[in-house]
């Protein structure tokens, strides 16, 4: 009997949780759908299936519902990054070049598939709202701070003497790929954006000269 009694505010705050987690995961693919503007609170919860008075006791608007929709992607996609084949090699430039290798071979089916969610918001309210924009950079910025140690490994190896700093370089293949992600909305397909990432793997190999020359 107790144990009973125990278990069921567990389950109820599992619940909860479930509940709060599909919200979010909701906006994944709305906000790539739709953008933020044109999403309403309604389609959220029917997407989501769940009710007003639901959604309302997570969130105290759309736009705080967005903010953690930002953040919740930087969570969900550090899990993808984590456990990607990239960190595999020994060597931090073969790495740093599998990791684009990787962003390349994920540019695939429709634009509401691959790009970002932190950059359309960014994109989106930047000038709007400063709290949904800062989440989004708080994302943007905080997986490019996740190559910063094999990029500073891997130079210096080959490139010590270079000009450049390693948080300058993982801050240009975020660049590359949001602005990858735009040429590839303004064509409606992934393969503007994969040219651009070619572009991207054949700069960085020559930022560290002839060790890694292309395939």
């Amino acid at each position: 009997m107790e144990q009973d009694i125990a278990e069921k505010p567990n389950a109820k705050a599992a619940a909860r949780e479930a509940t709060r987690a599909r919200l979010l995961e909701t906006g994944f693919t709305l906000i790539r759908e739709k953008g933020l503007a044109a999403t309403r609170v309604d389609d959220i919860c029917t997407a989501a299936g769940v009710t007003k008075g639901g959604f309302f006791h997570h969130f105290a608007s759309k736009d705080a519902w967005a903010a953690e929709v930002a953040r919740h992607w930087g969570r969900v996609t550090s899990g993808l990054f984590e456990g990607a084949p990239y960190h595999e090699p020994a060597d931090p430039l073969d790495r740093v070049l599998g990791y684009i290798a990787f962003r390349r071979a994920i540019l695939d089916g429709s634009t509401a598939d691959f790009t970002c969610v932190a950059g359309t918001l960014a994109q989106e309210t930047h000038l709007s709202d400063r709290a949904v924009c800062e989440a989004a950079e708080e994302t943007i910025f905080g997986h490019a701070d996740s190559l910063v140690p094999d990029i500073s490994l891997a130079k210096q190896q080959y490139a010590s003497d270079a000009d450049w700093t390693a948080e300058s370089l993982a801050h240009f293949t975020q660049a590359t790929l949001q602005g990858a992600f735009i040429l590839a909305k303004a064509r409606g397909g992934p393969e503007i954006a994969r040219e651009m990432v070619d572009h991207l793997d054949r700069y960085v190999r020559l930022l560290f000269g002839a060790a890694h020359p292309p395939p």
